[in-house]
C-alpha cells in the first residue's frame, strides 16, 4: 500500500505497522489462545493462559487509545474499534460514550472521576462485608475492581433515571452468559482458565493505574461537575502524574503495556498515539524524568499494601525516588464508567 493510503485508514502514517502489529498480536492472542486453553493438553493450556491474559491487556490499552481517536483517521471508526475492545476485554456492560467521557474528564478535571466509592460502601456497610473484600484483596483476588463492574451492571435496575438501559444491558449479559456456558460445557478447562486470564488482566491493569496518579477521587455520574476546591492545572497534572515504566534501560519492554507506563508524557500531549510516546517523554523529560519510577521498586509496596490502600484516606508517602511507602489508588479502571 502506498503512504497516502495509510493516511485514510490511520490518523498517523507511520502508526499503520505498529497497529496492525498491536491489533493482529491482541486478536491472534484472544482467538488462538482461547482455542488452546480449551482443546491443549494443560502445560500448553497455561502457556496460552498467559497469552491470552497479555492479549486482554493490550485489547484494554487498544481501547484508550480508540478513546482518544489516534489509531484510525475516522473518529467513527475508533469508536467502533473502541466498543470490540470493551466486548473482549469485558467493559462492555459500560456504554462507549460512557467509558470516553470518563476518560476525558480524567484529563479535563485533572481528577479520578470514579464508578463506585469503595471505601465508603464498605465502610457503611456490615463488618463482614468488608472483612470479606479485605480477605479477597489479601489472596490477590481483585475484589474492589469486580465490585466496580458488577456495580456497572447494577446501577440500570437501582436508579429509575438508568432505566432505558435495562434491555441493552439484559442483551449483553444474555450474549455473554450464553458464551462462557458454551464454553464451559464444551471446555470446562477453558473455561477455568478464561477467569484465571481475566484475573490477571484486571490485575495487571490495576497495578499499573495504582500507581500513576495521586488525584482527587469523586464517585459522581456523568453530568456531575468536579469541586472547584483547588486550583488543578497543568503544573499540579504533571506533579500528580508518575510514570511507572516497566523498565528504564530497556524501553522496548514498555511495549508489554503499549507505552501506558509513560503516564507523563502522555497526559503532557494526550493526542500523541501510544507509538511516538518513548520520543515523546525522552523529548520532554531527557534521561532524568522527577515523576519517573521503575515499576520493579513498585511490586513490593503494591504487595505490602494490598490491604490498607483500600480503605486508607491517602496515597502514603509519595516519593518517586523511594516509593515504598507509596501505597497507591485503588478502583480508578478505565474500563468501567457509569
Amino acid at each position: 500500500m502506498k503512504p497516502g493510503i495509510f493516511r485514510l485508514i490511520f490518523r498517523h502514517a507511520d502508526g499503520a505497522l505498529p497497529n496492525v502489529l498491536a491489533l493482529a498480536y491482541a486478536l491472534a492472542g484472544y482467538g488462538i489462545g482461547l482455542w488452546l486453553m480449551a482443546t491443549a493438553p494443560l502445560p500448553l493450556a497455561l502457556a496460552a493462559t498467559l497469552w491470552f491474559a497479555h492479549a486482554l491487556i493490550i485489547a484494554a490499552y487498544l481501547f484508550h487509545e480508540f478513546a482518544h481517536n489516534s489509531i484510525f483517521a475516522r473518529p467513527a471508526w475508533n469508536r467502533r474499534a473502541g466498543i470490540f475492545m470493551t466486548w473482549l476485554t469485558g467493559g462492555c456492560y459500560a456504554r462507549y460514550e460512557h467509558l470516553r467521557l470518563k476518560h476525558m474528564r480524567h484529563h479535563v478535571d485533572r481528577a479520578d472521576v470514579i464508578s463506585l466509592d469503595v471505601k465508603a460502601w464498605l465502610l457503611a456497610g456490615p463488618a463482614w462485608r468488608r472483612q470479606l473484600v479485605l480477605a479477597l484483596e489479601w489472596a490477590y483476588v481483585p475484589a474492589v475492581d469486580l465490585l466496580m463492574h458488577a456495580w456497572v451492571m447494577l446501577l440500570p435496575f437501582m436508579r429509575a433515571e438508568r432505566r432505558a438501559e435495562r434491555p441493552r444491558l439484559l442483551a449483553i449479559l444474555a450474549v455473554r452468559g450464553t458464551a462462557f456456558a458454551l464454553l464451559a460445557g464444551f471446555a470446562p478447562q477453558g473455561a477455568a482458565l478464561y477467569v484465571a486470564a481475566y484475573l490477571v488482566m484486571v490485575t495487571v491493569l490495576r497495578f499499573a493505574d495504582c500507581y500513576q496518579h495521586t488525584y482527587d477521587a469523586f464517585a459522581i455520574l456523568d453530568k456531575d461537575k468536579v469541586p472547584q476546591d483547588k486550583l488543578r492545572d497543568a503544573a499540579y497534572e504533571q506533579a500528580n502524574t508518575y510514570s511507572n515504566l516497566v523498565s528504564v534501560r530497556l524501553p522496548a519492554l514498555n511495549l508489554l503495556l503499549l507505552n501506558f507506563a509513560y503516564h507523563n508524557a502522555h497526559h503532557e500531549e494526550p493526542a500523541v498515539p501510544w507509538h511516538r510516546l518513548p520520543a515523546l517523554h525522552r523529548r520532554l523529560y531527557g534521561s532524568t524524568c522527577a515523576q519517573a519510577i521503575p515499576m520493579a521498586k513498585l511490586l513490593a509496596p503494591f504487595h505490602r499494601h494490598r490491604t490498607g490502600r483500600v480503605l486508607s484516606e491517602d496515597y502514603g508517602v509519595v516519593d518517586a525516588g523511594n516509593p515504598a511507602a507509596f501505597k497507591g489508588a485503588v478502583a480508578v479502571s478505565f474500563l468501567t464508567a457509569v
